[in-house]
């Protein structure tokens, strides 16, 4: 298999999906602003969205989403429970935390990473994301991760997007809950080896 992604973009959700489920990928890097490889080849004659995550499997299909790319790796290693069974209702229940991720927290970040964005929409972006945290930080409350004591893919992406506030100007102290979250998920060996594999963290 192959990974396409950019440095501490949301491709490190299904990077550290890979590496704890202990499945073997090249990792290729993306020039996401430029639409090209390390190489010069063009990424949009693989993925014509122009996007990572890009996960291009062996057989040459190209799977794109990173919801839908994490919950395929974690169905190719089912021992290792980063996902319930399918068709089980706790599924759903994963469904939900990261489509919840995707849609309310990942894409109302964009306006602080645009240059364009005004000083008051991103304000207004601040103040959205805070009602996520906050529905977050209930979530977690008393638990080590999503789904309760076991790291799931939905920890992943959360601990990804989570990570943006560093660059977004955002101050997580009033959920001490997110920052103990952070710092458990970011102890992860797997998280640790993804974050090193993009150069985010000193090997």
């Amino acid at each position: 298999m192959k990974l396409y992604y950019s440095p501490g973009a949301c491709s490190l959700s299904p990077h550290i999906a890979l590496h704890e489920a202990g499945l073997a990928a090249d990792i290729v890097r993306v020039d996401i602003k430029a639409k090209k490889l390390a190489d010069g080849s063009d990424f949009l004659s693989i993925n014509p969205k122009g996007q990572v995550p890009t996960l291009q499997l062996d057989d040459g299909q190209v799977l794109t989403e990173g919801p839908a790319i994490v919950q395929y790796i974690a169905d190719q290693a089912p021992a290792k429970g980063l996902a319930p069974a399918a068709g089980s209702f706790e599924r759903y229940r994963l469904m939900e935390l990261l489509n919840y991720v995707s849609t309310e927290i990942h894409k109302n970040f964009s306006p602080l990473f645009n240059p364009a964005t005004s000083a008051d929409a991103k304000e207004s972006a601040k103040k959205t994301l805070s009602t996520k945290f906050a529905h977050v930080a209930t979530l977690l409350a008393g638990k080590d991760y999503l789904m309760g004591d076991r790291f799931t893919v939905a920890d992943g992406y959360l601990f990804t997007v989570l990570g943006w506030t560093r660059h977004g100007g955002i101050d997580l102290g009033q959920w001490p809950v997110l920052g103990e979250y952070l710092a458990r998920v970011g102890a992860r060996p797997a998280v640790q080896e993804a974050m090193k594999a993009e150069g985010l963290v000193r090997g």
